[in-house]
């Protein structure tokens, strides 16, 4: 059996898309067995310009080939990531082309890797698995500024959409706050395989065996760091929260930012207007470097900007904190809101962008640290992907 798996990113890409499917895949190449073929076809390590790392452009590990393509230099901005994908897509055609496969599993933030899973499962006649981890319509509705550019571009997107999952077989959804958006394709049956937890969180973790599970902490320290790793794009809406709440919070609290992306340069700006200077900015670091900053921290923070698509979404990035025993700040509306309340203590939650509430719950807040031992042991990515990889295999 020849399995096509299309994904963006891959490893060793430091991004969600690439945590989530560069284990599932291996996961799935072993269920598959010796007598199957698992064709990966991803990009070169592209997420961050700051941060570089070599792979290979064809690498075989058993009975899996990742076929990595190499993209045009670019930035975050909209057009730049359109030629990339571009350039993704044409070449991704070329690798798969007079290729015959059982199936075509496509992993899609971005549309278009869906889309691309649709142009080749439906020229060869075959089963069609798409992994949706974002509406990607409803998040450009809402990004998408310009009402020409936004009259051109929607239209062209829905249509794209309405071809590509009205096609599929079988659809996941990485949220459950996707559910009423995908009623109307009733043609796919579908499941809800969430994001999970790494191993290297999982196993690198420090903790205290024999203290007790919820410990406070002496509130007389003089400073609390609050760290947020990951993209800084327009969707964190960083430079909403962050630049306003350390200055409303003043020397006691030190804001860590570690990563790169699109609206770094409006955080930069925004901190630079209201004299912030209790807020840190650091480029990319390795995943091992990142434990470490983490166990350095007081508290974790997560944000989402304020768009209405955004409430149907859960970050990945909430089963990473949840992993540390600190005090998570997250800033989530909807379904993310939700899942952490149902799901996640000792959590301290706000409404996106409202300052006001982060900066009063924060300042109230009683320290302490708090293992989450039930949610790690629920969430491992390992088990999930025991499963989704099952889940696939059934169609082949």
């Amino acid at each position: 059996m020849n399995i096509l798996y299309l994904s963006f990113y891959f490893e060793p890409d430091l991004c969600a898309g690439s945590f989530r499917n560069s284990p599932l895949a291996k996961e799935l190449s072993k269920q598959a067995g010796n007598d199957s073929v698992i064709e990966v076809v991803t990009s070169h390590p592209n997420r961050y310009n700051t941060f570089k790392v070599k792979a290979e452009a064809r690498e075989t590990i058993g009975n899996m080939t990742i076929h990595r393509i190499q993209l045009p230099e670019h930035k975050s901005g909209m057009l730049d990531q359109v030629h990339s994908f571009k350039t993704y897509f044409s070449q991704a055609l070329k690798i798969t082309k007079n290729k015959k496969y059982n199936l075509v599993f496509a992993s899609s933030s971005r549309l278009f890797t869906a889309y691309l899973g649709y142009v080749i499962a439906r020229k060869q006649q075959i089963t069609l698995y798409l992994d949706i981890r974002d509406i990607f319509v409803d998040t450009m509705d809402d990004v998408l500024k310009n009402r020409w550019l936004k009259t051109v571009v929607m239209p062209f997107l829905k249509l794209v959409e309405r071809k590509t999952f009205a096609y599929a077989n079988h659809i996941n959804l990485i949220s459950e706050g996707f559910k009423p958006y995908f009623t109307k394709y009733s043609q796919a049956s579908f499941s809800y395989f969430t994001n999970g937890i790494d191993d290297i969180f999982l196993n690198k973790v420090v903790r205290m065996e024999e203290e007790p599970q919820t410990i406070k902490q002496d509130t007389s320290k003089e400073t609390f760091t609050i760290t947020y790793a990951g993209n800084i794009g327009e969707g964190q809406g960083l430079h909403k929260i962050i630049p306003q709440s350390a200055a409303h919070l003043g020397n006691k609290y030190r804001f860590r930012v570690v990563g790169d992306g699109g609206a770094k340069g409006l955080l930069e700006n925004e901190l630079k207007q209201l004299h912030v200077t209790n807020v840190e900015i650091l480029s990319p670091v390795s995943r091992e470097r990142l434990l470490e900053i983490y166990n350095e921290s007081d508290f974790l923070f997560l944000h989402l900007n304020d768009y209405e698509a955004f409430k149907k979404v859960l970050p990945s990035k909430i089963f990473e904190l949840a992993t540390f025993d600190k005090p998570i700040i997250a800033g989530v509306g909807g379904y993310a809101n939700q899942f952490m309340r149902e799901n996640v203590s000792n959590v301290i939650l706000f409404d996106p962008c409202d300052v006001d509430a982060m900066v009063t719950q924060l300042e109230g807040y009683d320290y302490i640290n708090e293992e989450r031992s039930e949610f790690m042991e629920r969430f491992s990515r390992e088990n999930i992907n025991r499963e989704m990889a099952r889940s696939i295999i059934k169609y082949l």
